[in-house]
């Protein structure tokens, strides 16, 4: 077999030792089968992940793509050193955008770069991208490991991944439809998610410390409390709109509710936030202390608690409250779409 006979003494002397990889694929073999969906076709190790396409209840199917990664939320992993829960992160930034279009995820890919193969610190990773990968219902069908010594610090790596969805044509979100009157429902988040962190690092300087100081607010450090891992919205999302007409939804991401808001919105169309129904974010008040950093930049950059937002008829809000509150997501209404130029407010 080749993982037993392909050795370079001149590679291994370089920094890269090619049977590390060979062993942290046998022990993340097992994480990746806990994501096999009907549909796929072979394992890891091939040039391709392979996975057939069920056409069943699909007039005109449209897959739909995404790719992200996990970003400088990954600097405090390493001052932690925990690894298990970034993998969650990575899919949860990838099938959270896919389900905007209203796709069911399907498969996942990850892309791990690291300055020093440990395997088993890369199988505790791929345990997380597996973690993600069930939450979201889609397979971890491949990825790919690169030891970059001299490239990435020998305790450091980045993280990024790729997924593909479908969704038949007929059922994409339409924001175009959304019209004033209609209602605004939030899925809470996790905590901070994985945007904003250079700005977190800084606000709390981490590098010098300060992760494991507990907070009586928070219920847990703040180290624990930062790492939170992304919420995966994907199967609310999907049952809700086997109810409801979905007429559009936000993933509050990088840039907060300011920028990722208006994507789902047309022109001349405002979102009225009622901040009084977001509530009070003690994770979040604590950034913003720390750092005095204004409540406008607060939104422009974070999700504020809010990780998903949804738009949907005024007279389907209180189902679709119910729907979601079923699936076990607190949902609430937190504004609606008025008449406007500023695409957002917060009052």
């Amino acid at each position: 077999m080749a993982n037993n006979i392909s050795r370079s003494e001149s590679y291994a002397a370089a920094g890269v030792d090619i049977t590390a990889g060979y062993r942290a694929v046998e022990l993340m073999k097992q994480h990746i089968a806990r994501t096999n969906i009907p549909g796929v076709v072979s394992g890891i190790g091939g040039f391709g992940g392979l996975f057939e396409l069920d056409m069943t209840g699909l007039t005109r199917p449209v897959l739909v793509s995404g790719t992200d990664g996990v970003g400088t939320k990954l600097k405090l992993a390493f001052l932690m050193d925990k690894h298990d829960t970034v993998g969650i992160d990575c899919v949860a930034m990838c099938v959270n955008d896919i389900v905007c279009c209203g796709a069911r995820p399907l498969t996942f890919l990850d892309y791990i770069a690291c300055g020093k193969n440990v395997p088993e610190k890369i199988a505790s990773i791929v345990s997380g991208v597996a973690e993600g990968c069930v939450q979201a219902g889609c397979a971890l069908i491949g990825g790919e490991t690169a030891e970059m010594p001299g490239f990435y610090p020998v305790d450091e790596y980045d993280l990024a991944g790729f997924s593909v969805g479908v969704v038949d044509k007929a059922k994409i979100f339409d924001p175009a439809s959304v019209k004033a009157g209609d209602a605004l429902i939030g899925l809470p988040s996790s905590g901070v998610h994985s945007n904003g962190f250079s700005l977190v690092r800084k606000v709390f300087d981490v590098e010098n410390g300060g992760l494991d100081f507990y907070c009586d607010d928070l219920g847990k450090t703040l180290g624990e409390a930062l790492l939170e891992p992304t919420r995966i919205y994907v199967k609310p999302v999907l049952k809700l709109a086997e109810s409801v007409t979905v007429k559009a939804v936000s993933h509050i991401t990088g840039g907060g509710f300011y920028e990722n808001i208006p994507r789902s919105l047309p022109e001349g169309l405002t979102a009225c936030i009622d901040l009084q129904q977001i509530g009070p974010q003690p994770l979040f008040e604590r950034i913003a202390t720390a750092g005095r950093i204004p409540m406008r930049d607060m939104y422009n950059t974070f999700n504020m608690g809010i990780g998903m937002c949804l738009t949907v008829a005024a007279e389907d809000a209180d189902e679709a409250v119910r729907v979601l509150k079923d699936c076990g997501e607190d949902a609430r209404i937190i504004g609606e779409i008025v008449p406007g130029e500023e695409r957002v407010t917060l009052g």
